[in-house]
């Protein structure tokens, strides 16, 4: 329902806009008609103006109400306390000022004769309180266009202050303009000389552009990005601090993984670099691989030729592979790859210094470097790996691959693990790694078959529909549900960087899984390898907020928790690098503008996400898993939901909550690379923690 206020509300706030300065116009020419009975007919005319707007006002006005009704108060705030009053008290002026007046115009030039307007008419036709509420709506029209597209969001009064004072300026200069005008009319008829009025609005125009240039070269030179510049560096948020400090008071296996080689702050409290916070440097790794970054000409399945930036020279990279509490190595190689490339394990909860960004954890590694990744693999479940250097157009390219950790003790019964990563290659289209035609594979009755799903492409709800048999969705980014049940006909939507794992026991007939909604892409399985495509029958997209059965957590919605943040979501003009366009931000900012959530080890922290943006975020906390505790107010109550990229559509609003176990400065970002590309990144920092490494335009990194 968000969205159909929210777009009722901007489609009338922009009507709104272009007929309140429509009648303002043709409110300030009533002077200027020569006879009575042209006086009329533009008197008579204004009243469908005036309609007009009192119908978008209360558009505007009713559509903040039902935001204010239905949804959380960040929603509603800056509509209600701005919006609607921007909108209502103009139409309010002129309906109690000007509208009476225009009546008893009308009433005395109803005649409609040929004769020049008395000087009666002419000063009725004039007077400030007759014109003047429609430039008011005209003014107050501009001021909510402006306040629709930079909200004050977080809501601080402060920040409406400078607009409102301006807007008070120009009405009362237009105020006395309007009178002097009155004035002139008492005295002689005015002649209507267009020319005239084109060369001071032309004046005013050039004014205005030339005062308002000022500030907005200023803010355009002051976004672009420094020569370098210290993840440190940013506007700290120490959030809602409770009374009192748990350092550890919180304490419970829930899948995260903690450093092995230091705490956040040493004994002479001293800060730690998170150079630091490593993986184990020494002992004999259970699993090694070596991974080299090149550029490569391959092939799809269908003979498409792509040009890709690869790890070990296919698309996606190989899977990495590995058993629950083995110690992994990994070296990286840049072969030719110029602008640098890095590792990140996303969603795997390794120690700071092995997470892989550039510029936070490590420097980007350039062509002809090297560098090696020590971290003991303690979550089961799907994840992946990519570049966190230039990731937009590097995960765009091809740097990426699955990471799967399977659980210490092998499964008892035989299995079929499959994994679907999907990506939507450049100038080739979607595919299931490098495969964009229909896949076919011999799966025996009665075999237990998991299929991992993996979203890689870049703002893009990826659609997974399974059908030929029930299945259960057993993991939502790389942790199991508990007590998942039997589905049919539900969709599985991922949004970027998301996972689910889905398993079924593969009957005697077809079994197909779609992406997309085209029979095209997907993979049949089938005993003998052949059958026929299903139909897909009409199915309603999966919802883990009641699914699964609820099971015992180290914390929930009624804990205690230490630290409490609000998260932002938006869209607004602003500046980002000397670039003036329509950007999607965090708490109404941009990078580097943008606030470090600062905590300490040991808190319990607890954050709400506000998505008031048109488009979703898959908003992606290195580093932790949360647990989603409600969406739009309601609590889970199925299995413990968590998640380390969670989908936030336009209008929702989560409650989610984590333990502060795992020290260090963790990049918090919109996986919709596009959007990360553009400012849509944070950073949460532990208190005592510092980076040396810096970003910038005279640094090579650059993670986006």
């Amino acid at each position: 329902m968000y969205d159909i206020f929210a777009h009722s509300e901007l489609g009338a706030i922009l009507f709104f806009t272009i007929f309140s300065i429509i009648a303002a116009n043709k409110s300030s020419k009533l002077i200027y008609q020569s006879t009575e009975k042209q006086l009329y007919r533009r008197t008579r005319k204004l009243q469908f103006w005036t309609v007009s707007l009192t119908l978008l006002a209360g558009i505007i006005a009713a559509a903040d109400i039902a935001v204010a009704a239905t949804a959380h108060p960040l929603f509603w705030l800056d509509r209600l306390f701005i919006h609607a009053p921007l909108a209502v008290i103009p139409v309010a002026l002129i309906w109690f000022s000007a509208f009476p007046r225009l009546r008893r115009l009308m009433r005395r030039t109803n005649k409609q004769t040929g004769e020049q307007p008395d000087t009666a008419r002419r000063r009725q036709a004039s007077e400030p309180a007759f014109i003047m509420p429609y430039r008011i709506a005209a003014l107050c029209s501009v001021a909510l266009f402006y306040f629709t597209f930079v909200p004050p969001i977080p809501f601080v009064w402060t920040e409406i202050t400078i607009p409102s004072t301006i807007l008070l300026f120009l009405a009362c200069m237009l105020w006395m303009l309007q009178s002097r005008r009155n004035q002139m009319a008492t005295e002689a008829p005015l002649i209507y000389r267009p020319w005239r009025r084109r060369l001071k609005l032309t004046a005013v125009l050039l004014a205005a552009f030339a005062l308002s240039s000022v500030p907005f070269l200023t803010a355009m030179e002051t976004s672009r990005l420094p020569e370098s510049l210290s993840m440190m560096a940013g506007k700290t948020d120490y959030g809602k601090v409770a009374g009192a400090q748990a350092s550890t008071a919180h304490s419970g296996n829930h899948n995260h993984a903690v450093s092995t080689a230091a705490s956040p702050s040493s004994g002479d409290g001293s800060a730690v670099p998170v150079t630091e916070l490593t993986g184990p440097r020494t002992g004999e790794p259970d699993r090694q691989f070596t991974i080299t970054a090149q550029h490569m000409t391959l092939k799809l399945s269908s003979g498409k030729e792509i040009e890709a930036w690869t790890y070990n020279g296919q698309i996606p990279g190989e899977e990495l592979r590995m058993k629950e509490g083995e110690l992994v190595e990994v070296t990286l190689i840049n072969k030719d790859i110029e602008d640098g490339v890095t590792l990140h394990w996303h969603g795997l909860d390794v120690p700071n210094a092995e997470d892989g960004v550039a510029g936070a954890t490590q420097n980007a590694v350039m062509p002809g470097e090297t560098y090696t990744y020590r971290f003991i693999a303690e979550q089961v479940g799907t994840f992946w790996y990519h570049s966190h250097q230039h990731s937009k157009e590097a995960v765009r390219k091809g740097l990426f691959g699955s990471l799967i950790v399977e659980p210490a003790e092998p499964q008892a019964l035989p299995l079929e693990d499959i994994t679907v990563i999907t990506h939507n290659w450049e100038g080739a289209g979607m595919a299931i790694g490098a495969n964009d035609t229909l896949q076919r594979r011999t799966i025996a009755p009665g075999t237990a078959v998991k299929l991992r799903l993996i979203n890689t492409d870049d703002w893009v709800r990826q659609r997974y529909e399974l059908t030929g048999t029930p299945f259960k969705v057993t993991a939502i980014d790389g942790t199991d549900l508990n007590g998942p049940t039997a589905l049919e006909n539900q969709s599985l939507d991922l949004l970027t960087g998301g996972r689910y794992d889905i398993s079924f026991i593969m009957p005697d007939h077809p079994v197909m899984l779609r992406v997309g909604r085209d029979d095209k892409l997907g993979i049949l399985m089938s005993p003998d390898g052949s059958g026929e495509v299903p139909e897909f029958p009409a199915a309603t997209t999966f919802d883990p907020t009641h699914y699964g059965t609820p099971a015992e957590t180290p914390f929930d919605a009624d804990s205690a928790f230490d630290r409490e943040f609000t998260m932002v979501l938006d869209n607004r003009f602003a500046f980002y690098n000397g670039s003036f366009a329509a950007y999607d931000t965090i708490n109404g900012a941009v990078f580097p503008n943008t606030p470090m959530f600062v905590v300490k080890e040991g808190e319990l922290v607890k954050t709400t996400i506000v998505n008031r943006s048109a488009v979703e975020h898959p908003m992606h906390l290195h580093g932790h898993h949360m647990l989603v505790l409600s969406r739009n107010g309601e609590r889970v109550t199925g299995s413990p939901w968590w998640s380390d990229t969670l989908d936030v559509a336009p209008g929702e609003v989560y409650e989610v909550a984590f333990l502060a176990d795992n020290p260090g400065v963790w990049m918090d970002h919109c996986h919709n690379l596009v959007h990360a590309a553009a400012g849509m990144t944070m950073h949460l920092m532990y208190e005592g923690v510092t980076s040396p490494f810096e970003i910038g335009t005279d640094t090579r990194n650059h993670p986006e």
